[in-house]
């Protein structure tokens, strides 16, 4: 109970402080999909959740998002699956200090599973990213990250929503992961190469815009990282000298 109170707490704390930095020049608006779809079991989501939270704990991550108070990295997450599915778990908040960042960290770590429909409306995902980085216009630059386990089976193909991103300036990335089985073994790398072709050639958007991949949930953090370490590189200043 202590613990929920604390993370509240700290929560309040990065609100307020998105809220004063309203104001401030953003550098960049960073809104994260998640899959929270069939395929996804109990264990998957927490790890997927658990590997977000501890990708953003990570030294260059952090150094890169806190560097650099009076310009902040705007951050929102949300989840998706279904039509009707879309969940955001971590509003717009501006990471302008440490303290702000603990506590994005926290909220991630402490959200639950809320159930979903099974459908995996990838394109719909999209739409949906788009729109929220719509309230951060005045961004200098503009990414989407969307992190998923399958192929669009439901809504419009993603494919045909790349027409209406493309002039927005939005960059896409994903995410891609593979199967956990480690025992699949060619079968295993064949699956991830198939699916990293597909989020080439539909999902993501953008110059720049790249696929990094996850072999299974145990490596989601590890991926989440090197992925937020390439989006945010040119952000990483703190070991350039003027």
């Amino acid at each position: 109970m202590k613990l929920r109170l604390l993370r509240a707490l700290l929560l309040g704390v990065a609100l307020v402080g998105s809220v004063g930095a309203a104001d401030a020049a953003c550098r960049q608006a960073l809104a994260l999909g998640l899959d929270v779809s069939g395929s996804v079991d109990a264990r998957e989501y927490r790890l997927q959740m658990d590997g977000l939270a501890e990708a953003f704990s990570s030294p260059r991550v952090r150094q890169a998002l806190t560097v650099m108070p009076e310009t902040p990295v705007h951050v929102m997450v949300y989840e998706w699956s279904g039509p009707e599915d879309p969940a955001v778990i971590l509003p717009w908040t501006a990471i302008t200090s440490e303290l702000v960042l603990n506590a994005v960290i926290g909220q991630l770590r402490s959200t639950e599973r809320r159930q979903a429909t099974p459908g995996t409306a990838l394109g719909l995902a999209m739409r949906e990213g788009m729109a929220h980085l719509d309230q951060r216009a005045e961004c200098w630059k503009r990414t989407l990250d969307l992190s998923g386990d399958g192929k669009s089976n439901l809504g419009p193909r993603p494919v045909n929503i790349k027409p209406e991103i493309e002039p927005t300036g939005i960059v896409i990335n994903a995410l891609v992961i593979g199967a956990d089985d480690a025992q699949l073994g060619d079968i295993r790398q064949a699956e991830i190469s198939a699916l990293s072709r597909y989020f080439q050639s539909n999902v993501i958007v953008g110059a720049g815009s790249f696929v990094e991949t996850a072999l299974g949930f145990e490596d989601y953090a590890n991926a989440m990282a090197r992925k937020l370490e390439r989006e945010l590189e040119t952000l990483i200043l703190g070991e350039v000298k003027p």
